[in-house]
């Protein structure tokens, strides 16, 4: 079947590609990791991360992009369907190793959108939006209670191969999460002892979390290398390079244990830093970084994990200037680092203040190839083509929205910024259910004056709690964010009142 019938099978309508070219796309997800803990953004941070910051200077800086979710299944749904992970089954928490699949059947993703115009596509690394692991005699695993009942010798269904990758190597979830073992549509060495990185569970006996981040690095370097000549006669791909690291458990190898002179987690971010170079040098290498938009991001804010408080003694706070970290509906929960290069298409050194969401690959990668995209596809995504290229004349989202662990909405439109609940809404205080007495039931901060988010101005502005509300709720039965035709959420969603 050509290209073009299986746009239009699939709805899409063909155009001319923004600027005329075809890139590879190469998207590099980090786990946990801070906007504070990359040096060109936190210049007072303690960590030193000279891939990132060059990748930095080669392209733009985004000082204000999100995550879809403060946690990383929801964010990584966002990433993939260009849809928030609310409208889902999935209303707050994360899935676990054997965990069902999450992305609806028949839904488009960033990986079906390219394959349908000509791409390669190739996922490395992190999966985290469920599976279904057959049993020994028949049925589907959906718990850790049913970790050894699985056929592991089988093939996978329902994974990233059946969502639009060709390819597929990686974990299934977080890397403290079992099973601890490599996949692609089926598990390459079969799980046969315990191992525990905080939670135990079926391993390969030969698998090591420590070998982990060097094994996805050195694939996704090798898939670079195969796939330049064909890169090359106009065949391009798209590779989803997403790290477990630095996730727990905190697990540097031995060149990079101690080097940040702070801790295992700083070293797991040095190390994460240094593979995210061995991917741009294999693109460089190759003679593809000059045909290659590149971007790269962090799936929420940083983990407790990584230990603030003796972070803090020694100078270094993985949020910068934002409250809270991962989890929570306040900033550092989902502001997140994320830079983009496309030579010739965006100017090296730049930066954009637009307010963005890691949701925004779907529409993105659609001007990108020239292909429009169906209404009930990327509902929550907007094209930033316009910033790459200098010629946004305004805020490219009309608002976004921001998710916490618990489930707690939040609301963000130019300066203001409305929470939907009386806290975090995750794991910084103050917690759910752990808030004082008689506090607010909504928060509102105006971000340009406060970006710490330290005053509750909602008694202030009632206005602008009802705009904001009102547009949230719009959103909600809109089943959409954006311009289309309205669509139905995958299951309903409760606003709280």
């Amino acid at each position: 079947m050509s290209v073009r019938a299986c746009l239009v099978l699939c709805g899409l309508a063909l155009a001319a590609p923004a600027d005329g070219g075809r890139p590879n796309v190469v998207y590099v997800l980090a786990d946990d990791l801070g906007y504070g803990d990359v040096k060109c953004l936190n210049p007072k941070g303690k960590i030193a991360t000279p891939h990132l910051d060059k990748l930095a200077k080669q392209g733009m800086t985004f000082t204000d992009a999100h995550s879809g979710s403060a946690v990383c299944t929801p964010t990584r749904y966002g990433i993939l369907t260009g849809r928030y992970a609310w409208r889902s089954t999935l209303k707050k928490g994360v899935l676990f190793g054997w965990s069902r699949r999450l992305i609806e059947k028949g839904r488009l993703t960033v990986a079906g959108l390219l394959k349908e115009n000509g791409y390669h596509t190739c996922c490395i690394g992190k999966w985290h939006l469920g599976m279904d692991w057959p049993f020994k005699e028949g049925g589907w695993a959906k718990d850790d209670k049913d970790a050894w009942k699985v056929d592991y010798s089988k093939k996978i269904h329902n994974g990233p191969l059946s969502v639009g990758f060709d390819r597929y190597f990686g974990i299934s979830a977080s890397l403290d999460m079992p099973p601890y073992v490599f996949i692609d549509d089926r598990c390459p060495g079969v799980p046969t002892v315990e191992k525990k990185w905080i939670r135990k569970g079926p391993a390969h006996e030969d698998f090591e979390a420590i070998d982990v981040l060097p094994t996805l690095t050195k694939k996704a370097v090798d898939y670079v290398d195969e796939r330049a000549a064909d890169a090359k006669k106009g065949k391009p791909f798209f590779l989803y390079l997403a790290f477990a690291s630095p996730h727990t458990p905190l697990v540097p190898s031995k060149e990079w244990k101690g080097k940040s002179k702070l801790n295992d987690y700083a070293d797991f971010v040095m190390q994460t830093d240094d593979c995210v170079g061995q991917v741009l040098a294999a693109l460089d290498k190759a003679g593809l970084a000059d045909d290659t938009l590149v971007l790269f991001a962090s799936d929420n804010g940083c983990s407790p994990s990584a230990d603030f408080p003796a972070l803090a003694k020694l100078g270094h706070n993985p949020s910068h200037v934002f409250r809270g970290h991962k989890a929570d509906v306040y900033e550092g929960g989902h502001r997140i680092p994320f830079f983009a290069r496309w030579p010739g298409k965006i100017a090296a050194g730049s930066k954009s203040d637009q307010v963005v969401c890691l949701n925004d690959l779907m529409a993105t990668c659609a001007e990108v190839v020239g292909a429009k995209l169906p209404d009930d596809a990327g509902e929550d995504s907007v094209s930033l083509v316009p910033v790459f290229t200098g010629k946004a004349k305004g805020p490219v989202r009309e608002a976004t929205v921001h998710h916490s662990v618990d489930g707690s909405f939040a609301i963000r439109q130019g300066k203001w910024k409305l929470c939907l609940c009386p806290g975090s809404g995750g794991w910084s205080d103050p917690k759910p259910g752990k808030e004082p007495k008689g506090a607010p039931k909504v928060q509102l901060f105006d971000l340009d004056a406060d970006v710490g988010e330290k005053t509750n101005v909602q008694d202030e502005q009632p206005a602008v709690v009802a705009r904001l509300t009102k547009l949230l709720t719009k959103y909600v039965e809109d089943g959409r964010s954006t311009p289309g035709k309205a669509q139905k959420n995958t299951t309903p969603v409760t606003l709280p009142k």
